[in-house]
């Protein structure tokens, strides 16, 4: 039973309303923060999680970013719909703001529930959040079935794996819950429940959605979130779930797709027989997907273009190896400028994102990087401080060596400002060269020409023109 009107319901899930009017990212396995760029980030984790609730229940997403849903209109929704489960997220960065979505449906007698990178990694914080009835840690769709059993049964839910709860002050952290060893018992995401003509990215005007292809990367950088929800181990859906789901999309109306993983690339064969599947169906699909610099070749590039893949985006970090290394990235420069030159011959545009005041940066390897990116035929670059996310190799570097300036949660926000410095970096000038970088990159030729090429239509030149806008404001802040 599936309510799409103010009606009430039994399992309500949110991506909560923004707490100044911008767009913010939220996901499962990602930190959380403000889009700078102006992409709304379809809520494919929360459509998996509707997927897992069974038919006892009837079961909405409300998704306030997509749809720019203040709080008034929210508060609204919440009277409508008088849900008897509240499931939302919780990120750092606007984690009081994310509270309030708890708070208001604890009022009307909803049963709370918190998901999401905040409360995986740091689960004991919850004691501070009375709005929050449960948190569920890392992977939400086995738990979340065993929970509300629990809950519907009145029993005690100490036996279920992987949630935390506060009792008379005191939390309960129940033991670690297996991750799910074969994705192809993940449910079909209900990703009919969400405003996908809502959903944006540069160069895209929707609708667009993303489609997950695996969990788990086994690469260790430091900075990066996923090996505390994830680990290392890769696993993979199978190709039949992920094509079935493209076919059931292109039903929906949507023919523009990201594929959702940590390292989309991370089986080649996979990645081919998606390929194949897409170009024997002659399914009318265009693209995108993340890759590393030594995760790609010609072969591979060949069937992807073929199968609709019109932009790959790549984490190259930086353009000094030491602080690669230091990262433990365990890719060269080199690669960088091979992989990037190989993708550009493929006509498949590339997008960079760097990373300016890891561990061991100076002026000149900030230097480096910008003139490495610079060198590059990207089409996209973003530049955006380092931020030592809890539960990261970063984050404890950060604390035993004293360069962390704040453990307030709401400044871990890597579009935001830095909040580590180094005797030879403060985080003043961190932040300078970030926005130098930027500057640097885009007042040139070159990426103004692609930006304009890749202007197709009225549409997509507003998203380039509020990107642009956007990225003015953050210049002058």
């Amino acid at each position: 039973m599936i309510p799409r009107s103010g009606k009430p319901v039994d399992v309500l899930i949110v991506n909560p309303p923004s707490p100044d009017g911008t767009v913010y990212m939220r996901e499962i396995c990602r930190c959380g923060r403000q889009s700078r760029e102006g992409m709304i980030w379809p809520q494919t984790s929360l459509a998996f999680i509707a997927g897992a609730v069974d038919e006892r229940f009837s079961v909405d997403i409300v998704d306030c970013i997509g749809e720019n849903i203040d709080w008034p209109r929210f508060e609204e929704i919440l009277r409508q719909k008088r849900p008897r489960y509240l499931v939302t997220y919780l990120i750092s960065s606007i984690i009081y703001n994310d509270l309030r979505a708890a708070r208001l449906a604890g009022e009307l007698g909803a049963t709370t529930i918190a998901i999401g990178p905040h409360v995986t990694t740091m689960p004991e914080s919850i004691a501070d959040f009375p709005e929050v009835d449960y948190a569920i840690r890392g992977e939400v769709e086995e738990t979340i079935v065993e929970l509300l059993d629990h809950l519907e049964e009145g029993s005690e839910p100490a036996g279920v794996k992987g949630i935390a709860y506060c009792r008379g002050g005191s939390v309960t952290v129940t033991g670690d819950r297996p991750l799910l060893e074969d994705l192809g018992k993940l449910p079909r995401p209900r990703q009919d429940l969400l405003p996908l003509d809502h959903y944006r990215m540069p160069m895209i005007d929707g609708p667009f959605t993303m489609v997950t292809t695996s969990r788990g990367c086994p690469y260790p950088c430091i900075f990066c979130r996923k090996m505390a929800l994830w680990g290392n181990r890769v696993r993979l859906r199978p190709v039949d779930d992920i094509f079935a789901e493209l076919l059931w999309l292109n039903e929906l109306g949507v023919d523009n797709v990201v594929f959702l993983a940590d390292l989309f690339t991370v089986n080649r064969k996979q990645v081919i027989d998606l390929c194949k599947r897409i170009v024997e169906a002659r399914l009318p699909l265009k693209w995108q997907c993340n890759s590393r610099v030594d995760h790609i070749d010609e072969e591979l590039l060949a069937w992807m273009k073929r199968a609709g893949c019109w932009q790959i985006a790549f984490g190259l970090e930086s353009g000094s190896q030491e602080v690669l290394d230091r990262a433990r990235k365990e890719i060269a420069i080199e690669q960088a400028k091979t992989a990037i030159d190989l993708v550009d011959r493929f006509g498949i545009k590339s997008w960079g994102y760097f990373i300016i005041g890891l561990p061991g940066e100076t002026k000149e390897t900030i230097r480096a990087t910008i003139d490495l990116a610079k060198r590059l035929p990207l089409n996209l670059a973003l530049f955006h401080v380092a931020v030592p996310y809890p539960g990261t190799e970063f984050s404890d570097l950060a604390r035993e060596h004293g360069w962390l300036l704040s453990d307030r949660w709401e400044d871990l926000d890597m579009n935001y400002s830095a909040i580590v410095e180094y005797p030879q970096l403060p985080a003043k000038e961190i932040d300078r060269w970030a926005k130098r970088a930027f500057l640097e990159w885009y007042l040139r030729p070159a990426p103004a020409l692609r930006l304009l090429g890749s202007v197709r239509d009225a549409r997509t030149l507003k998203a380039v023109g509020r990107n642009i806008v956007r990225h003015l404001r953050w210049l002058g802040s």
